[in-house]
């Protein structure tokens, strides 16, 4: 007989320990979207938080983990990594290549705001930099495998193919198209769908 391994059930205080978690990482995107990361101290995300600032301290222990918290919330609500393994398992390359554009939309028009609090804060200190360079690392590395997941049928360089869609998906093309210009985010997807198709795919020739 197979013993069954049950999962350990989170006492009343661990739970009570994630929520404070959760309302100060909320409280810090508040702040961080509104103020700015730099301007923002840990004495602020207390208040905004309603905790005290021991709380926020024994916590995280420093902003750049709160940060690193408000990512890994945007990942999961935007459902990014089980996404990707969809994408990834479609057995058409279009349909892949597609795929790589709803991949960045669904992304983006989860909570653009974290986007832009991270590239804000890569001009912080070292340890913050590393941290975020992180991320983003993570980030490419998915953009990356989706672009080669289709390989086979580029009509260019692999390396080239993948700068061409990190390029193309960079926060300020989203951030101009989708909050300046004001373009739904199904729009934004459709452009860079078919950007995507006619610059790395082969086009079919006209018709005689």
């Amino acid at each position: 007989m197979v013993a069954t391994v049950k999962t350990p059930v989170p006492s009343y205080r661990q739970e009570q320990a994630e929520a404070t978690k959760m309302r100060i990482a909320d409280a810090a995107q508040t702040l961080f979207a509104t103020v700015g990361y730099a301007a923002t101290s840990m004495d602020a995300i207390a208040r905004e938080a309603g905790v005290a600032n021991r709380t926020v301290y024994a916590s995280f222990g420093a902003k750049r983990h709160i940060l690193s918290q408000i990512c890994e919330h945007w990942l999961e609500r935007a459902g990014a990594r089980a996404l990707a393994q969809t994408i990834l398992e479609m057995s058409d390359p279009t349909a892949r290549l597609r795929g790589a554009a709803t991949w960045l939309t669904n992304l983006y028009s989860t909570d653009f705001d974290v986007a832009l609090i991270l590239d804000a804060a890569l001009d912080e200190d070292s340890e913050t930099r590393e941290l975020l360079r992180a991320k983003l690392r993570g980030r490419n590395r998915v953009m990356d495998s989706l672009i080669a997941s289709v390989e086979s049928e580029l009509v260019l360089p692999l390396t080239d193919a993948q700068a061409i869609y990190r390029a193309l998906g960079a926060t300020g093309v989203y951030g101009e198209l989708v909050v300046n210009a004001g373009w739904a985010p199904d729009r934004f997807e459709r452009w860079l769908a078919e950007t995507l198709v006619d610059q790395l795919f082969a086009t079919p020739a006209p018709a005689a």
